[in-house]
Formats: C-alpha cells, structure tokens, sequence
C-alpha cells in the first residue's frame, strides 16, 4: 500500500524561492493572489497545486486539510525601511496585522507543524517564538537551529543581478521577495526532524515549551 504523502500549504509563495529544493516527494498546495506570479510558480513547479486566491482568507478556511504549513505574509509595514518612511517622509502607515493574526491562530488551532516567515521588523516583537537566521523571523511550533546564511542575501529594496555582461539585468522584485531556496529546505527539514538539534538548543515559547 502506497504511504500517503505529507500534505504541505505554501502561502503567499511568490515565485517559489522557499520552495525550490523540497523536491516532489510531497503534496504542495501553494497560493498566490497575483495570478501572474502565480503562473510562473506553476510553470517552475508544474506538479504542485497552485490556487490564485488570497491566501490569509485560504488559511482560515482550509488549514485542517494540511500536515506542514509555510506562511510568508507581505513584508513591507514590518520592514526598517518602512520606519525610515514614517520617520523622514512623515507617511504615517500602520503594520499589517496579518502576520500577528496568523502566528497567533496557528499556534492556537492548527495540529500540524507551521512556520510563519518575514523579515526583521523595525520594532521589538511582542510574540516570541522566533528564530534569526539572515534578514529572517521565523516564528514556528518546532525548533530551528541557526544557519549561516549566504552573504549575497540582500533586503527586497536592494539591487541584484543576473546574468553577466551585456546580458546582465535587474532581478524582477518577485525574485527579490524570494526566500532563499537553502533556508526554505532548512526549515523543512527541521519540521521533518531531518536535522539533528543539540540537547542545549533553546528556542523562546509563545505560550509555553516547544514540543
């Protein structure tokens, strides 16, 4: 009899960077709300189920149909650089409480394992349950150990290329946004308890112990 694959929800997936090396041994669900995007994450990953829909509504009403779940809300309210817009340009904008809403209603209702990713806000965050690695948070219900992240990891507003020469060229933002391929796989990992973690590891609870 054939094991029934791990069942894993990628929201807000982009283009897939996070994505890129799980392989195919899993049932992946990822939803994206701009559907351009959403047509290039399918032609990069054409085994995967991708639904353009918005993926906070998408959590709420289908999170018991998933084993793993990977959130990576919008960025930009939480980001320095948004500080640095309210404190020079005087544009006076609030955080997007998504990422709170989400961290706060996986940890309480969800029975699998879950990741929520963004990036180091401007701010001290009040949920702890988090661990650095890069220019990420990463707030979750399993243990991550820290990884050196590759130096050519640059923030979304920051210029990168490809290519070389006359062929070289402007990454598109959507590659910008992605989270790099090597943490995503870390990360699962870890979910998967593929990654060994030493007895004197210590990860701060949001209401308690990390199992």
């Amino acid at each position: 009899m054939e094991k029934e694959k791990i069942k894993i929800l990628n929201l807000y997936c982009g283009i897939g960077g996070n994505r890129e090396l799980w392989g195919d041994e899993y049932e992946i669900t990822a939803v994206e709300i701009n559907a351009k995007v959403a047509a290039e994450y399918q032609r990069r990953y054409p085994n995967d189920i991708v639904i353009v829909a918005d993926a906070h509504e998408y959590l709420l009403h289908n999170y018991k149909r998933f084993n793993i779940i990977w959130s990576s809300p919008p960025c930009p309210t939480h980001s320095r650089t948004n500080y640095f817009t309210q404190v020079i340009r005087k544009v006076p904008t609030y955080p997007d409480m998504k990422l709170w809403q989400e961290i706060i209603f996986l940890n309480q209702f969800f029975k699998g394992l879950w990741m929520v990713e963004n990036v180091i806000p401007f701010y001290e965050p009040f949920l702890p349950q988090y661990t650095k690695i890069g220019r990420h948070f990463i707030w979750s219900n399993f243990k991550i150990p820290v990884i050196e992240m590759p130096k050519n990891e640059i923030g979304t507003m920051m210029k990168q290329y490809v290519g070389t020469g006359k062929h070289a060229h402007d990454k598109s933002l959507e590659d910008r946004n992605a989270v790099n391929s090597e943490l995503g796989l870390h990360v699962l990992n870890c979910a998967l308890g593929k990654i060994l973690i030493k007895k004197d590891y210590e990860q701060v609870g949001l209401f308690g112990d990390l199992p």
